[in-house]
């Protein structure tokens, strides 16, 4: 069995070794120690590494990203099957975020500076914060009917 070094995990996955650490600590990712206390990264670390950062990038937090990786085998490299088990698990969370981010940009692109000049049908006006009755955060952005 092959075994990287953090810089040639590092290298190859594109993340920095202050990164690889940090995801060791919170136990997303795991390393054997050399006699002189050297972290060596089986290569199957690389696809937990590639999984962290895409799904950190589309906005996923590292809670989740952990929990879907504690499903995940000990002992054993994850096989082609458990990877498509986490991804069954997680196809209707990225379908709604996909579905938000669409929202989002479809909304953005027809507000800023569109030129409406009408608060009577502007989305983002909330007159003496009427919005505040549905719940926090942006109400209008996150309800399905608008």
């Amino acid at each position: 069995m092959q075994l990287l070094t953090i810089g040639e995990l590092s290298a190859r996955s594109g993340v920095a070794p202050s990164a690889l650490r940090y995801y060791e600590r919170l136990g997303l990712i795991r390393s054997t120690r050399t006699g002189g206390n050297q972290r060596r990264y089986e290569r199957a670390e690389l696809r937990r590494v590639a999984f962290i950062r895409v799904a950190g990038q589309v906005g996923v937090p590292l809670e989740e990203i952990g929990a879907a990786l504690a499903g995940l085998p000990d002992g054993r490299t994850p096989t082609k099957a458990d990877w498509a088990q986490l991804s069954r698990q997680w196809r209707g969370r990225l379908d709604e975020q996909i579905h938000l981010l669409e929202r989002l940009r479809d909304r953005l692109s027809g507000c800023i500076g569109c030129g409406c000049l009408s608060m009577a049908s502007c989305t983002m006006f909330n007159p003496a914060d009427r919005l505040a009755t549905t719940g926090s955060g942006p109400r209008r952005l996150l309800a399905e009917d608008q």
